[in-house]
């Protein structure tokens, strides 16, 4: 038996969910930034380089993800309720989901004109993520409970400028003349898309602050 799994031994069972959902949390950072630099990046194919890479840490959030659950099924003893786990789960990976189905389509659709709207919503996702990673690092002990509920609201309220972002993006689609329909369906299904992570970041917090109600 190898040193690792004999130190595994020794570990409460009910502690390696923490360690799980924070490693969740610091691939979708690594996302949010890569997003980032790919948004901002104006060179094409270096652009292309770094979507592409998104790819390999949407699959290491899957893996992750599917050891908690796994780890869900194998342990009777939890940090909190089996249902909340699964919940937050499942909503940190739609959020690797999306940022990875953003990103294909950027891909996909050819959408060379990268522009203020694409880099406001990748403000707001990393905002929103950085705030995600507060909170389940405060997971761990409930000590920091402020702080974790001042990351919720900031969540929440990114949320709302997602939501504004995207309707002010449509009617600056529907309102300009020299883009052709076929650009316009492209860039509002990517719209959409990105304004869905932000949604699926306040799930998440969602499900942080009914476990705080329960168990701070």
């Amino acid at each position: 038996m190898s040193f690792a799994s004999i130190v595994k031994l020794f570990v409460p069972k009910d502690r390696i969910f923490y360690g799980l959902f924070e490693e969740v949390s610091n691939t979708l950072m690594n996302m949010g930034e890569v997003f980032i630099k790919a948004v901002n990046e104006k060179d094409p194919s270096a652009r292309h380089l770094y979507l592409k890479s998104l790819e390999e840490l949407e699959h290491k959030n899957d893996e992750t993800t599917h050891r908690i659950f796994v780890e869900l099924g194998r342990n009777f003893i939890t940090p909190f309720d089996r249902e909340d786990i699964h919940y937050l789960a499942t909503s940190l990976d739609d959020i690797a989901d999306y940022i990875w189905g953003a990103s294909k389509r950027i891909v996909i659709y050819d959408i060379s004109d990268v522009d203020h709207t694409l880099r406001e919503f990748g403000d707001i996702i990393i905002k929103s993520i950085n705030a995600l990673n507060i909170c389940i690092r405060g997971m761990r002990d409930l000590k920091e409970l402020r702080a974790i509920t001042n990351a919720c609201v900031l969540i929440n309220s990114l949320e709302n400028d997602g939501d504004d972002l995207l309707d002010k993006s449509m009617m600056n689609l529907y309102n300009t003349r020299d883009i052709s329909a076929v650009e316009i369906i492209k860039k509002k299904d990517l719209y959409q898309m990105l304004e869905t992570v932000t949604d699926k970041c306040e799930d998440a917090a969602n499900v942080i602050e009914s476990i705080i109600i329960k168990y701070a």
